[in-house]
This record gives C-alpha cells, structure tokens and sequence, in this order.
C-alpha cells in the first residue's frame, strides 16, 4: 500500500489515516484515489496493529467535493469507458465502507459534496465540525444524487431527504445531524487533538472505545435548520411529482419555502424528476447494494443526456452558470423520459 500524489496514507499509532491531497481542486476524487482508497482500506482491515481507520481532506477549504466531473465528462464525449469504470469502482468503495469491519471515522471539515458524501456518509464514526457544508448538488447539473445518496435520503427524518436532494442546497453540521448524515460535531481545531487521541488507543481498542472517545470532544452543533422547517417540509416534499411538491411550496408561505421553490426552479427538470423516483424506488430498497445498483443504470443513462453535459459545461467548464436544460420545463419530461433511466446495468455490481 503506497500513498500517491493525490492520496496520502500513513500509520500513526493504532491509526491508519487516509488524507486526500487534491486541495487546488478540493480534493475531488478521480479513479486512482478511488483505487489507492480502496487499498489501504483492504490492508488496514487485516493489520492487527490498526485498530481504526481516519479519513480526512488535505487543505483550508473541505473534506471533498465529490468525483472529477470535468473528467466524467470528458469521458461522456469521447465515448470510452472511463466514466462507468470510475462509477462502478467508486459505488464498490461506498458500499465496502458501510460494511467496514474496523471504526472508520471520517473528519467532514468544510466542504462535503456528492462522492464526498459516499466517502462519509456511509460510514461508522462520522464528524462534522461548524466549517461542514455537506449537499448533494446534483440535480444542479443535470445528474442526480448518486453514490448510495437514494439509500441515504428517503432514510432522513420525514421528507428532509427529499428536499435535500432536489434542491441540492449546502447544510450545516446541526443539519447534517438532523438528517442522519453524521454522529458527532467536534470543533475543527480540535481535529488535530482528536486524530492524535484516536492513534494513542491501543490497537485492541474497538468501536465503542473510539465512540467514547470521540464523545468526550463533542461539542453542541446548534439548532438544525431543517429540523426547524419540519413541518413545511413535510407537507410540500411528500408529493409523489415535483409539479405537487412546488404547487404545495406556492401555497406556504415564509422564506423557507420561497428558497425551496426558487432554488427547484433552476435545477435541471429531467434531473429533478429522476432523482424524486430514484429517492421513492431507494425508500422501498432492502438495503445499500439495491440502490447503488440502480444508480449505476442511471449514471449510464446519464451518459446520453443533454442536461449532464449542458450541467457541467455550465458550472465547471465555461463557469457561466447559466444552463440551457433541455427539456426546459417539468411539463415537457415524460414518463417515458426518465424510464430510460431505469435499465439495470451489465453485469450488475452485486448479485441479487
């Protein structure tokens, strides 16, 4: 097990640390991280001097901010392999982090998007500290909350997943507890102390002794925004179509409900209308490899829509913000448009 440019693995203590190393591009990952990760995770489980594993991003900025779109989009266009590679060995990794045989404790300090959130989420001793900006962002490019997100949001309080999804809207870490994507808010400055402690366990130490631990630097994230707004959430995000979600958001009133409605009427409208019947498919799932297996058949649909390329030609190529989505409006996005995206991918990545 080797560390990279790009991903930086050592062994301190009873720890082993994985540290992201792409701080000019937010540590976004591309499919050699996703491959050194999986490494040293594979070889951290059976070294019996390792008694957890910690994961973290490297500069001022964030933990991760998802997978290198430019490159899956670039791959999108030249027709090659590269982007169902990167999504099958990335999905692979989230669901072997949820099945983690050792703690693994994630440090989400600053911001934590989309791949960011399958390197967290799915884990067992998940951080936030008040620099976390945790979102799922992507129906603001023409894609949809991948990464295990349809396991994870419907599973939220209420309908908070739902609105987390379709406006793709960056949380704080009282939201991010509140919604089930996190365990414990620790001060930022207080990481560096946490790290050291959790290495200075002896290796026999297990997942209650780092709970423990972890607990005893824990600090109170503050009033949770969406726990606040539970009531409107609830009642505008429980329609079955986004059309009765915002008819219901015109109807209520205050600031909350306003921002949701504004914020849905930019997305992409083939994107939101997937991602709502990923999100109620994902809420009826038996468990993780179900959903990711069905966003796998997704992202290869994906792969031959206009919004994905129009979404990522906007925010991260010519950065002018301003996608021209295609269809334009919910009205105009049959049933049979998002059907398309159903068809399971071959070979699945896990057995029924």
């Amino acid at each position: 097990m080797d560390s990279t440019d790009e991903v930086i693995i050592e062994r301190r203590g009873s720890a082993g640390i994985i540290r992201l190393n792409r701080p000019k591009a937010l540590n976004s990952l591309t499919l050699p991280m996703v491959r050194t990760i999986t490494s040293a995770l594979e070889e951290f489980a059976i070294d019996h001097a390792i008694a957890a594993v910690i994961v973290k991003g490297e500069g001022e900025r964030g933990f991760c901010a998802g997978g290198d779109i430019r490159l899956l989009h670039q791959s999108g266009k030249e027709g090659s392999d590269g982007a169902e590679t990167f999504w099958r060995e990335e999905f692979r990794l989230n669901h072997a982090i949820s099945r983690y045989p050792k703690p693994y404790v994630v440090l989400m300090d600053g911001i934590t998007m989309g791949g960011g959130v399958g390197l967290s989420a799915h884990g067992s001793h998940r951080i936030v500290t008040e620099r976390t900006r945790l979102a799922m962002p992507e129906t603001g490019i023409g894609y949809f909350p991948d990464v295990g997100a349809t396991w994870l949001l419907p599973r939220a309080p209420g309908e908070a997943g739902t609105w987390l999804g379709l406006t793709g809207l960056p949380v704080d870490a009282a939201d991010a507890l509140h919604a089930g994507f996190a365990d414990h808010c620790v001060a930022s400055s207080a990481l560096p102390v946490l790290i050291d402690a959790i290495a200075a366990l002896p290796a026999s130490a297990s997942a209650a002794d780092v709970h423990a631990l972890i607990k005893t630097m824990a600090t109170d994230a503050g009033e949770s925004r969406l726990a606040a707004n539970r009531d409107v959430i609830d009642r505008a995000f429980a329609g079955d179509t986004v059309e009765e979600i915002l008819q219901v958001l015109a109807k209520e009133s205050g600031e909350f409900a306003a921002e949701s409605a504004g914020v849905i009427a930019g997305r992409s409208p083939t994107s939101l209308k997937l991602t709502l019947r990923l999100l109620r498919a994902g809420r009826t799932s038996g468990d993780l490899a179900e959903c990711l297996n069905r966003e796998l058949g997704a992202c290869l649909g994906i792969l031959y829509n206009h919004d994905f390329y129009e979404g990522v030609r906007a925010a991260v190529i010519d950065k002018d913000r301003n996608p021209k989505w295609s269809p334009a409006s919910l009205a105009e996005v049959r049933s049979s448009d998002i059907d398309r995206f159903f068809v399971p991918a071959q070979p699945p990545l896990f057995a029924a």
